[in-house]
């Protein structure tokens, strides 16, 4: 049974968007890095705040908060730079996600999580998988696969000099 319980929970990152919990799965996690300087891209979407260097490889960084159609963020001493492995058809690409602080990794039974409501959301339905709860918080489980259109990633690599993994 112990084997049984362990192979249903999942291990999800949580991290804080203005006063929002949001989670993702922790295999789309690669590190967290305090927040470094970003060398802007010209004419880049709103969201993509520019790139910067990761042990000698270029990843693109995006501001969630934008993304998601809030105020963008300001750096403090919490910000993160989440370094995250997106799906595509032809392959992962390596990118950084702004939040404003990161919490913790949880365990979160599948049972634990709700589909998200038809309404009464800010952030489009297809990017929250659902919505758990962990502490007396709600926390939006997002599918970061499903984050951003094929355009915007294609963008994203060209913009990180075509670097996949």
């Amino acid at each position: 049974m112990a084997i049984e319980t362990a192979a249903e929970l999942s291990q999800y990152l949580t991290f804080k968007l203005d006063e929002e919990f949001f989670t993702v799965k922790v295999h789309n996690v690669r590190e967290i890095l305090e927040y470094v300087k970003i060398t802007k891209m010209p004419d880049s979407p709103p969201f993509m705040r520019g790139i910067i260097n990761v042990r000698g490889s270029v990843i693109p960084v995006i501001d969630l908060r934008q993304k998601f159609g809030m105020a963008g963020t300001v750096p403090k001493t919490s910000t993160r730079i989440i370094v995250l492995e997106v799906e595509r058809e032809t392959g992962s690409l390596v990118i950084g996600a702004l939040a404003d602080s990161v919490k913790e990794v949880i365990e979160l039974p599948p049972d634990q999580i709700e589909p998200p409501p038809d309404m009464g959301t800010r952030w489009k339905k297809e990017y929250i998988t659902g919505v758990g709860k962990y502490n007396d918080e709600f926390i939006m489980v997002l599918d970061i696969n499903k984050v951003f259109s094929h355009t915007e990633l294609t963008l994203m690599e060209s913009g990180s000099g075509g670097e996949a993994s």
